[in-house]
């Protein structure tokens, strides 16, 4: 690939994630409208933020392989978005205490005229956590700017009994699967 590819996030985990797959690429975001239509499946939600995404900075680079990207954590077939506050982020974490949740990433890569839109699933179980462990992680700040409240690179992976699926999809990108479509893109 000649031209630089575009990673329309500004996700420093995605941009280390990328540089697995290449280091010919720079950064481009524009804020986008992250409305979903209520009755909305989890896994058309996320590929349609991606799509969303990859289309606001492909439409400012017409020609140019754009790729977007977006994470929700889905429990009980709830989307658990990024936290509103402390609390709501111990409400999060509490409702996936010792249970089973799924982290999917959606995943757009578009030039402009085509364009290739996929998701990937994960599951991720929890221990049983304490009121005490929610709450200190959550004064660490980490879980302020992640969906569903952690972050499984980090303080979060303590929580973390075991996982089925692509863990780098959990972290937010799943490199394996972006660097499939990219070679038949």
């Amino acid at each position: 690939m000649k031209e630089k590819i575009i990673l329309a996030s500004s996700s420093p985990r995605r941009r280390e994630l990328i540089s697995l797959i290449t280091d010919n690429f720079e950064i481009h975001t524009r804020d986008v409208d992250e409305t979903i239509e209520e009755g909305t499946s989890p896994e058309d939600a996320v590929m349609l933020l991606s799509l969303k995404k990859a289309k606001a900075v492909s439409d400012l680079f017409r020609g140019r392989t754009v790729i977007g990207a977006d994470t929700i954590v889905v429990y009980d077939d709830v989307i658990l978005g990024k936290p509103e506050n402390r609390e709501n982020a111990k409400e999060m974490l509490s409702a996936l205490s010792g249970r089973t949740h799924q982290v999917l990433t959606g995943v757009t890569i578009t030039d402009g005229e085509k364009t290739d839109t996929f998701f990937v699933s994960s599951e991720v179980t929890f221990f049983d956590l304490t009121e005490d462990e929610i709450s200190a992680y959550v004064q660490s700040g980490e879980p302020d700017d992640k969906a569903g409240a952690y972050a499984i690179q980090g303080k979060g992976s303590l929580f973390v009994e075991k996982i089925n699926g692509d863990y780098f999809n959990i972290v937010g990108f799943p490199v394996s699967e972006v660097n499939r479509h990219l070679k038949a893109f």
